[in-house]
């Protein structure tokens, strides 16, 4: 594989690591290796640090084809609480409320996801990377400065309830690029009439490119060291 020339990866992206993190360590590990002076790298859609799971990563001149990749449908298995809320929406920060959920059954969440597929409006969370006037929002949010976060389109074409065991909610979803799961776990909790937060989340597909096809980061580095 050359990947001065240029090569598209798929990676198991582990948790607590941002997706630039990775994309740094890939860099650094193929120009040393490689005795490379600089070597094109990015990511086609970022996976915020506490998310793990598929994350395609593009070198040399196939960086070319990063817009083209991050526009492909995601998926995404999603732990969700019922029953409490973040500022962030999942466990970044603190608990800030607490709700009821013990009305809330299988049948009323089964009814409830349905009405989240297709395209809709969707708030991204104030704590996210989305760029606004020349900062990024959660610069902002952690200034303690007020923003107000503009809804963008996004699509969900499918919602699989996984498991059912309260306060915890397991969901399969398939959707399009720019859609925060933190933000559905936010808005589930709202149409459940508590509250809702992430408390996992896996990356299990990228368009093409699916968990079980994934590399991790120290396979990936012994694969690299056994070219020399």
């Amino acid at each position: 594989m050359d990947f001065a020339e240029g090569a598209v990866l798929c990676f198991n992206k582990p948790y607590g690591w941002t997706s630039f993190d990775l994309v740094r360590k890939v860099r650094n590990l193929l120009t040393r290796q490689m005795h490379l002076k600089k070597l094109k790298v990015g990511h086609a859609g970022t996976l915020d640090p506490l998310a793990t799971g598929v994350l395609v990563v593009c070198t040399g001149s196939f960086t070319k084809k990063i817009d083209d990749l991050q526009c492909q449908e995601k998926e995404y298995i999603a732990t969700i609480e019922v029953g409490r809320t973040t500022p962030s929406f999942d466990l970044e920060k603190e608990t800030d409320a607490v709700y009821p959920f013990e009305h809330i059954t299988r049948e009323k969440v089964m009814e409830v996801i349905q009405s989240f597929i297709g395209e809709s409006d969707q708030i991204p969370p104030v704590f996210s990377a989305k760029k606004m006037a020349g900062k990024r929002a959660y610069e902002f949010a952690r200034e303690g400065e007020s923003v107000e976060m503009e809804a963008r389109k996004i699509n969900i074409s499918e919602i699989e309830l996984l498991k059912f065991e309260l306060p915890e909610i397991i969901l399969r979803i398939r959707c399009s690029k720019g859609t925060y799961i933190r933000s559905l776990a936010r808005d589930l909790g709202i149409a459940l009439e508590s509250g809702g937060c992430l408390v996992g989340l896996q990356r299990t597909a990228s368009g093409d490119f699916r968990i079980e096809d994934a590399i991790n980061m120290k396979d990936f580095e012994e694969y690299i060291k056994s070219l020399n």
